[in-house]
């Protein structure tokens, strides 16, 4: 088995006849999938997306791959297959095509129809090319075949990508139910056909490979939801992704059932339902929907609100409605259902959320108590078909924690592919498939790149690890007026302290110290300003550490005369 190791250096070139693989994202993390394959001195890109920030980056919107790797190579894409539309699919698309605005975007018409709402707001008019499932097209050196799979969102596709240097099927994020509601099945036989055929690397959604046995099908969750909507007393709020056409169907069902008008809250809700609705992927009784402003007007056991926020984001409007900071209150009797699955680490966000809810006197039903969702992911049974059905020469597990990947590795493993064609690889690293055989050949940069208000890339780990400083320990200024000639103090110090915890009362205590220690080094003949600075930030910190044992920003400031 091919494992990544720290000390990989750059690739090789690439051989003749070989087919160069880099994964930009998606493998170690979930989210921010990105593949870049090569051939022929060509590129295609698979799916383009973001990485949601964690508590311990604060001020973070968005991280995206790091396209410096193509930067240079922009002329040389053919494509952008799109597998589907989920933002940690297609949220960076925006940013890459800032680098190069007519890169071809390949996909379904959900897909595409949803990327170009995203794009408006960017003010970019993108090059389209929709394809659907058994199709084959051409771009450049490689020839694409699509295969319907079943995922959260409609019109979600696999892609296998043929080269001289053999097939890969990349299954982007699949499950196999098998009563979908939309009743697109995932394409097995389409896999089996491609396995007889044969397929030289796999690459497929490792997301659930820890999770045994099949995921239950979108339709048990329907008789949940009705349940609640029939049996609430008063208003009731659904949050779920944005993109969740599935389970946004669902509660319209509902609502409709028992009488309710639906509101949808939102941004990003109101313009993909609005998408979906004017596709057919939506299905909306006349009259039902009702704007968000009018929602009061009604009575509160008339009416079903679809929102954001199910992952707890500060900004969604469910989180806002939990902090009293959204114009809809929330009530005594209201019913809140979170229809989405709990990605990790936003745990402690999400129960926050509920906490405040429950504060106000609602009643939250969500996945901890009630089968109201479903993963979109296939479990380990639906993989072992896949591995089954394709009998690859190659695997590579994609999408998916460090976790995932092995777990997913290790099925492979047990349908007999072997060790040495086992690819676990991480974001940055190189695969080479050059005459039926995969192997790591080196690695790529392949970090973050954090995107905080219009600002992309701008903000680094050391920014990210000052505000943590702030935010955790606050910070101490330290204000000198020095005669830059002899090193000497004119002035000052001056201290103050914000968020630190400190007395500022005490603060005077530190100034006999800072004193000495100019005195002695303007004595050792220092009398540059961004030595200065040091003396001024290591004494400081020094008598911080002992006082109170703490370690907050110490921002010397030195005046020049």
């Amino acid at each position: 088995m091919s494992h990544p190791h720290p000390e990989l250096g750059p690739p090789p070139p690439l051989p003749e006849h070989g087919l160069r693989i880099v994964a930009l994202g998606g493998l170690g993390e979930i989210g921010r999938n990105m593949a870049v394959f090569e051939f022929d001195g060509r590129l295609l890109i698979v799916d383009c997306g973001v990485l949601f920030p964690e508590p311990d980056q604060p001020g973070v919107d968005l991280i995206l791959p790091d396209f410096e790797y193509i930067r240079g190579r922009l002329d040389d894409i053919e494509a952008v297959v799109l597998t589907h539309a989920h933002e940690d699919h297609i949220g960076a698309v925006p940013y890459l095509l800032r680098e190069r605005r007519d890169i071809p975007l390949v996909g379904a018409k959900l897909t595409l129809a949803l990327i170009e709402a995203k794009l408006t707001e960017h003010r970019i008019q993108p090059v389209k090319k929709e394809v659907v499932e058994g199709q084959r097209h051409r771009f450049g050196p490689f020839e694409c075949e699509f295969f319907a799979v079943n995922h959260s969102i409609p019109d979600a596709l696999a892609v296998a990508v043929r080269t001289t240097a053999g097939i890969v099927l990349h299954t982007g994020d699949f499950k196999m139910d098998q009563l979908p509601m939309d009743g697109r099945l995932t394409d097995l036989g389409g896999f089996a056909r491609l396995g007889a055929e044969g397929v030289d690397l796999l690459m497929s959604d490792s997301t659930n490979s820890e999770v045994p046995g099949f995921v239950t099908s979108e339709r048990d969750i329907a008789p949940i939801i009705d349940d609640v909507i029939r049996t609430a007393e008063k208003r009731i709020i659904v949050a779920c992704f944005a993109s969740h056409i599935h389970r946004v169907q669902q509660a319209i069902d509902s609502a409709d059932k028992y009488g309710r008008k639906v509101a949808l809250i939102g941004r990003s809700m109101v313009r993909n339902m609005g998408v979906a609705r004017d596709l057919g992927y939506l299905k909306v009784p006349p009259g039902l929907l009702v704007d968000s402003r009018e929602i009061e007007e009604w009575p509160p056991e008339d009416v079903v609100l679809i929102c954001t926020g199910s992952q707890g984001e500060p900004m969604a409007a469910l989180s806002r409605m939990a902090n009293r900071d959204h114009p809809i209150r929330v009530a005594e009797g209201d019913t809140v259902l979170l229809a989405s699955s709990l990605v990790p680490g936003n745990e402690t966000a999400v129960n926050k959320v509920i906490n405040g809810l429950t504060r106000w006197g609602a009643r939250v039903v969500h996945k901890g108590n009630a089968l109201v969702h479903v993963s979109g992911h296939a479990a380990a049974g639906e993989l072992l078909y896949v591995l089954n059905a394709t009998k690859p020469s190659n695997f590579m597990p994609v999408h998916g924690e460090w976790r995932h990947l092995r777990a997913h590795a290790k099925l492979a493993r047990l349908t007999g592919v072997p060790d040495e064609n086992i690819v676990i690889a991480e974001d940055g690293v190189v695969v080479d498939l050059l005459d039926g055989q995969a192997r790591v050949v080196g690695a790529v940069p392949a970090g973050y790149v954090f995107v905080d208000g219009t600002s992309v890339g701008d903000i680094t780990e050391v920014a990210l690890k000052d505000r943590r400083i702030l935010g955790d320990e606050g910070f101490i200024s330290v204000v000198v007026v020095v005669d830059t000639t002899t090193g000497k103090l004119s002035g000052g110090p001056e201290i103050t302290a914000r968020g630190s915890g400190i007395d500022p009362d005490s603060l005077d205590a530190v100034i006999p110290a800072i004193e000495r220690a100019l005195q002695d080094a303007a004595a050792d003949g220092v009398a540059d300003v961004q030595q200065i600075r040091r003396v001024l930030r290591r004494t400081v910190g020094r008598w911080v550490s002992d006082t109170y044992r703490r370690r907050p920003m110490i921002i010397p400031v030195v005046v020049e005369i």
